[in-house]
């Protein structure tokens, strides 16, 4: 189905915010050799505030490299590998397609396609400009956050496999779309049986 292009781990730094410090892992820098997918995320990654990031529902942050390659040509530069604080930089994955509760197999782990990332604050200080929060929110690109089913070793270079694919019809672009565009797709999230409960519960509201 596709491959890994580069794994990469939290370069944890601190940054500023109404003038107090603020611990953020999402510069990312590529691993050397193999990493752990464990069921709270790889060995070796940090997410800083987890009320937000991290669990397992969130364990690993998965982004496609296609989609990064567009967001050269909207911004005019270059792009490195991880730039949205993505775990796994992938080639040849359309990621706002893949489906809640899809399986890949990459290296030894099983991992579960769970949620979109919507972003926060952090990310337009990454990409130092502030209203890029709302700017990468609109182009509906969101990166798919996974589960970790079966813990095991992945590396840049390892097949990504597609083991499962659910056949209901909500993707991560969809819920992306329901949440930042149009409330009225709420109901249709909640055909996907391993919609993490935060989001079943949001749905559920704006369905009743």
């Amino acid at each position: 189905m596709g491959s890994v292009l580069s794994v990469n781990l939290a370069d944890v730094r601190i940054i500023e915010r109404r003038g107090k410090p603020v611990r953020t892992g999402i510069w990312k820098l590529p691993a050397v050799g193999r990493v752990h997918a464990g069921r709270e995320g790889l060995a070796g990654d940090v997410q800083a505030d987890r009320r937000v990031h991290g669990g397992p529902d969130m364990a690993v942050y998965s982004y496609a490299r296609e989609d990064e390659d567009w967001w050269e040509t909207q911004l005019g530069r270059e792009l490195a590998n991880g730039t949205f604080g993505e775990n796994l930089t992938l080639r040849g994955v359309d990621v706002t397609a893949a489906r809640v509760g899809e399986r890949w197999r990459i290296g030894e782990a099983l991992l579960e396609v769970s949620a979109p990332r919507i972003p926060c604050w952090k990310l337009g200080v990454k990409m130092d400009d502030p209203r890029f929060v709302k700017t990468f929110a609109r182009a509906l690109r969101p990166g798919a956050y996974l589960r970790v089913i079966e813990e095991g070793e992945l590396a840049a270079g390892d097949d990504l496999e597609l083991v499962e694919r659910p056949d209901h019809a909500v993707s991560v672009g969809l819920i992306a779309e329901a949440y930042l565009a149009d409330h009225s797709l709420a109901p249709r999230l909640l055909a996907a049986d391993a919609l993490p409960d935060s989001w079943r519960d949001w749905a559920t509201a704006r369905a009743a």
